[in-house]
C-alpha cells in the first residue's frame, strides 16, 4: 500500500464550475437523505418489534391456556394476534408503501441532482469540511486511506 496524497481524492474534489452555494445545497440534500435513512431504519424497527410482540403475545396466550384460562387465551388470539396495525395493513405493507412512495423517489432525486450538479461526486460538503479541519502532515489527519499498490 502506498500513502494517500495529502489532499482529497478526485471523487471528493469539487468539479470545476461548482460554486459554494451548490456544494452547500448538495450537502443539505445529502443530510436530509441521511435523516430519511434513519427514519426508515426506525420504520424497520417498528416492523420487527411489532412482529416480535405478536409472537410473544402468542406465547402469552399459550401460557394462559395452560394455566387454565382458555377464554383469555382465545380472546387474545381472536382480538390481537395477527391484527392489522392500521386498517388493512400489517407493518410490512407500511414499509413497502414508504419505500415506494417516499424513500425510493427521494434517493433517486438526490442521486440525479448530485449527478447533474456535481458530476455524481458525493459528500463534497463534508470532504471540504474535513479538508478545512484536518492538520496536513499529522498522521491522524491524513486525507484518505492508503492507496493500493499499482
Amino acid at each position: 500500500m502506498q500513502e494517500h496524497p495529502d489532499g482529497p481524492d478526485r471523487q471528493h474534489r469539487r468539479p470545476d464550475g461548482v460554486d459554494d452555494k451548490t456544494v452547500e445545497a448538495l450537502g443539505a440534500l445529502s443530510k436530509a437523505l441521511e435523516t430519511t435513512e434513519r427514519a426508515r431504519g426506525r420504520l424497520y424497527d417498528f416492523h420487527q418489534m411489532t412482529g416480535t410482540a405478536d409472537f410473544q403475545l402468542e406465547h402469552a396466550a399459550d401460557l394462559l391456556a395452560e394455566a387454565g384460562h382458555p377464554e383469555w387465551a382465545e380472546k387474545i388470539r381472536a382480538e390481537i394476534i395477527g391484527r392489522n396495525v392500521i386498517p388493512g395493513h400489517w407493518t410490512f405493507q407500511i414499509v413497502e408503501r414508504y419505500d415506494d412512495t417516499y424513500y425510493r423517489p427521494f434517493r433517486e432525486l438526490e442521486a440525479a441532482c448530485t449527478q447533474e450538479l456535481a458530476q455524481g461526486r458525493r459528500h463534497l460538503y463534508e470532504a471540504e469540511l474535513k479538508e478545512a479541519r484536518r492538520t496536513p502532515g499529522h498522521p491522524a489527519h491524513v486525507a484518505g486511506p492508503p492507496l493500493p499498490e499499482e
